[in-house]
């Protein structure tokens, strides 16, 4: 039986959906371990965002300092700010998210 046209529009959304996000993150890979973190000034609290503190990021053959800034709040999730992993001789760039 064939299906409904609002029914087969909906399975080609979700399929194009599925095949996009799977290809949505970047795996970034540095040869040598970021500098110290910088020290940063928190700005006072603001309703409804949390801070996401700079990082060092990769670019280029090199790492550049990206400064921190606010993330709207998703309630009921708490923010992990992106960090680096060894692994091996190289390190990972892990991307900041809720949890």
């Amino acid at each position: 039986m064939p299906r409904k046209p609002l029914q087969t529009l909906l399975a080609a959304v979700v399929l194009m959906l599925a095949g996009t996000c799977a290809f949505a993150q970047t795996v970034i890979i540095a040869p040598q371990a970021p500098p110290p973190p910088r020290a940063e000034v928190m700005p006072p609290p603001r309703a409804g965002y949390v801070w996401d503190p700079g990082h060092w990021r990769w670019d280029r053959g090199a790492y550049l300092w990206a400064p921190g800034h606010w993330q709207p709040v998703r309630r009921g999730y708490r923010w992990v700010p992106g960090h680096w992993v060894a692994r091996g001789p190289n390190w990972r760039w892990v991307p900041g998210h809720w949890a």
